[in-house]
């Protein structure tokens, strides 16, 4: 087969794997958003779940899974199997949780009108929840697609032991041509892939703007300037309210007449919250129940020496992972930095939000992996000249910051254009400047984009440092190493076959951040629906 013709097949394929597992995390999402607001129970579960599983490094679990799915499928459909897997768990955690934040946030009054007219199930999923996720689903296509092909290069060829297992991909035919040194052949592939990821950024770009277009909770009514009375606008004003959100969803039932008596239909609905609750605690105590079950088959499994072993060196790891917290707030700060400015200028500027936008989509979706050791390269004895002792470190949060600051942008970005057109009039019409806007206005209104965004920074900033903070032979006689971090810890016993202490400090690992999940997301998403949903301003109003 001709050589161009194979890897554009290859980079074709490599993004239909993205994009259909990204599809499929969507559909569940709904499902599992709908059932985590609906009870109590299952929300912890699951945002405990969702927040540990896109917190931990896929790659630091994957070898495990690989040999669950080789020995237990075995074949191509088991090697297919394990590289969807990890695509899929790069994909799927922002997506849900976007979704779990949408469902959250739908304003009050939508969801009375829907009990008011007893919209089944199926009618409010189709009609409310799943069209106020689409913006959100929007915000996090991006950086989802830029998660998927970052690992793509680990998940389509992967070793197990002496054994190398490889699915038709981009990334098989790269490690291929790295083997046989076919730099041409090299660049070549490089500029197919970057050519596909710009359609399918281009592609997301117009779901994107449908969506802020069609599903945004808006109105056109206009905003009277304060002053004279203005008859004309008064006119169009009350034409125009005529006809808002919840005027047209009451229309859709207007003609509808109830069929029972309202004490019946509060009892039905009674009944259905009963049904509802105990639903969602059944399934809450089913996952505690799996949860419970394998710990303590673990525990049973390990000896007592063992365990004073692992619980000695615990205070050790948990400052190894002070270190990489550290890093990580350093990531998000810069990126909360740059996304506040550039996300509001880009928003404000759609002849620079053109051209600024899809750059910065492209060279995020662009695997770090692939071409970060080409910069180390050509950098490294000029920053090593400025920097010294801290050159390794400043690489180690270059690769984080590529890897994750566009959750952040993204969500700032679509949540600055998602806002209600009505509070741009009021501050055009009171001439509020750029600071007093974003604190008056715009970081309130963005908030819940905000908490989505920096939670995702936060919870996938470690696959960079997983990564980075311990690279040999990042190119011909030098590695990438920092001197402490949990991610160097787990990567170097990994690395060494000692599977129980990289066990154990990813455990560690994931009991930390599964306080910092119920602690800080699920009570700042609670905050944001009681006081930062900026489309009830509108009803407000």
């Amino acid at each position: 087969m001709n050589e161009i013709l194979l890897i554009t097949l290859a980079a074709l394929a490599t993004a239909g794997r993205v994009l259909g597992l990204m599809l499929i995390s969507i559909v569940t999402g709904w499902f599992l958003a709908y059932a985590a607001i609906k009870g109590k129970i299952f929300e912890n579960i699951y945002i405990s779940i969702i927040e540990v599983f896109e917190s931990v490094p896929v790659i630091s679990f994957f070898p495990i899974v690989l040999i669950i799915f080789i020995t237990r499928i075995g074949g191509p459909l088991g090697v297919e199997m394990a590289a969807d897997f990890l695509v899929f768990t790069a994909v799927v955690w922002n997506i849900w949780m976007g979704e779990y934040q949408a469902f959250k946030t739908v304003p009050r009054e939508m969801l009375e009108v829907a009990e008011n007219y007893q919209m089944s199930f199926l009618t409010k999923m189709r009609r409310i929840f799943i069209p106020f996720s689409y913006p959100r689903i929007a915000a996090n296509l991006f950086p989802s697609v830029s998660d998927g092909f970052f690992y793509i290069t680990v998940s389509e060829v992967f070793s197990v032991g002496i054994h190398t297992y490889q699915t038709f991909g981009i990334g098989t035919v790269l490690d291929s041509l790295i083997t046989s040194n076919q730099f041409r052949l090299i660049y070549v592939a490089l500029g197919i892939l970057a050519a596909v990821i710009i359609i399918v950024i281009m592609g997301l770009r117009e779901f994107s703007r449908y969506a802020v277009s069609k599903y945004t909770v808006d109105t056109d009514a206009p905003i009277i300037r304060r002053g004279r009375l203005n008859v004309k606008q008064t006119t169009r004003l009350l034409s125009v309210v005529a006809r808002n959100p919840l005027s047209r969803l009451a229309g859709y039932y207007r003609s509808r007449t109830l069929s029972r008596p309202p004490e019946v239909f509060e009892k039905h609905e009674m009944r259905k919250e009963k049904i509802s609750r105990y639903v969602s605690v059944a399934i809450g105590v089913i996952i505690l129940g799996l949860i419970l079950y394998s710990a303590v088959a673990l525990i049973v499994s390990v000896k007592y020496s063992e365990w004073a072993m692992l619980f000695n060196l615990t205070p050790k790891i948990l400052l190894y992972l002070l270190y990489d917290y550290l890093r990580v707030g350093v990531i998000l700060a810069i990126s909360f930095v740059i996304s506040i400015f550039l996300g509001y200028y880009l928003a404000m500027h759609s002849r620079a939000e053109g051209i600024g936008v899809p750059i910065i989509q492209t060279l995020s979706a662009y695997p770090a992996p692939i071409y970060f050791p080409f910069i180390f390269a050509a950098s490294f004895a000029s920053i090593h000249a400025v920097f010294g002792p801290f050159t390794n470190e400043l690489y180690v949060l270059s690769l984080g910051f590529v890897s994750t600051f566009y959750y952040i942008f993204y969500s700032f970005w679509m949540g600055v254009k998602t806002l209600p057109a009505e509070y741009f009039e009021v501050m055009k019409n009171l001439n509020m400047g750029y600071f007093s806007r974003m604190r008056s206005i715009i970081l309130p209104g963005t908030f819940p984009y905000l908490i989505s965004g920096i939670s995702s920074t936060i919870n996938s900033a470690w696959g960079g440092l997983m990564i980075g903070e311990y690279w040999p032979d990042i190119v011909a006689g030098h590695s990438l190493e920092v001197h402490f971090g949990l991610m160097k810890f787990i990567d170097m016993e990994t690395n060494v076959g000692n599977i129980v202490l990289a066990a154990w400090g990813s455990f560690i690992f994931g009991v930390v951040v599964a306080v910092y999940s119920i602690l800080f997301t699920r009570r700042m998403m609670d905050l944001a629906r009681k006081r930062y949903v900026a489309e009830e301003g509108v009803f407000a109003a």
